[in-house]
């Protein structure tokens, strides 16, 4: 796993596989170990043609007007007026790279960009910097647990990755997926895709896959209380229908605990969901949580 991720992410942790409940060794090691975004036919390139950097030198000041990735981040913020906090912030993530500010898309610095790599701003680009450990449950076969240090809440912990399909492969394989009565595809459907219908809901154009490539987020079990959350990110990529599905913690996730997000979202429906296809099986939930709905699909 480090050899293929080297490269992505330099400063992180090993990651362990611990299973004290049977005799299986390891997980179903059926996919390719890999942080990076593979596209399938029928999904363009990412958009550089397009893409805008900051001439910023040294770090980006956050409260700069001449930054352009300030411009770009407030461009993704709805309503300025009734967020000033997030849009007066500049970009969302603090001092300390955690993200601050949750209920927008992430737009980091690039390639185009001048800044310095140790920027504020560059976060999601550098990889995962905690330990994590998969390890096999009780219940819900394996999952992925925080190491044996406190992960503070707003923390970067990985990207979802995978293959990026277009809507008619997604069906196929959705279809294939449901035959199990399990899935590693999560639409792109969050709120600020601009593909939109005359209703004005999202119409997915893509979906992420973790079955034949990925890395440890596909192993991410469902919690009706999740402790970590999937949130769109741009890094090089100016198409807003193409961003990176990036994991950070909502809350202070303890030594060894599970780190789990919603497979179905927001009570909002607002970011992207882990995708039913038609025929999908529905999975009772195991997740044990007080609020705990009964199955993984709303």
């Amino acid at each position: 796993m480090s050899f293929n991720t080297m490269e992505d992410e330099p400063h992180a942790p090993p990651i362990q596989i611990i299973n004290k409940m049977d005799q299986e060794p390891i997980p179903p090691w059926v996919f390719y170990y890999t942080n990076r975004i593979y596209h399938r036919p029928g999904v363009p390139d990412p958009d550089i043609v397009n893409l805008i950097g900051c001439n910023c030198v040294g770090k980006c000041d956050p409260k700069s007007e001449a930054c352009a990735c300030v411009k770009r981040q407030r461009d993704l913020i709805p309503f300025p007026a009734e967020n000033m906090e997030a849009y007066n912030s500049g970009f969302l993530y603090d001092k300390q790279k955690r993200l601050k500010h949750r209920d927008y898309p992430i737009v980091e610095c690039n390639a185009l960009c001048g800044c310095y790599a140790e920027c504020m701003n560059r976060v999601v680009q550098h990889g995962r910097t905690v330990a994590v450990t998969i390890q096999k449950t009780k219940k819900k076969g394996w999952g992925v647990f925080a190491g044996s240090k406190k992960i503070p809440s707003g923390t970067f912990l990985g990207i979802y990755s995978g293959e990026l399909l277009n809507v008619e492969e997604s069906n196929e394989r959705g279809k294939y997926y449901n035959s199990w009565g399990k899935t590693y595809l999560f639409d792109i459907d969050f709120y600020f895709i601009p593909n939109k219908d005359h209703h004005g809901d999202v119409v997915v154009q893509y979906t992420m896959d973790a079955y034949h490539a990925g890395n440890f987020t596909r192993f991410l079990n469902h919690s009706c209380e999740p402790n970590s959350k999937i949130f769109g990110c741009f890094v090089n990529e100016a198409n807003l229908g193409k961003p990176l599905l990036a994991v950070f913690a909502t809350r202070d996730i303890e030594p060894n605990k599970e780190i789990c997000v919603s497979y179905v979202g927001d009570e909002d429906n607002d970011p992207g969901d882990a995708a039913q296809k038609d025929g999908a099986v529905y999975i009772p939930c195991q997740c044990d949580a007080p609020s705990c709905s009964g199955r993984m699909f709303g």
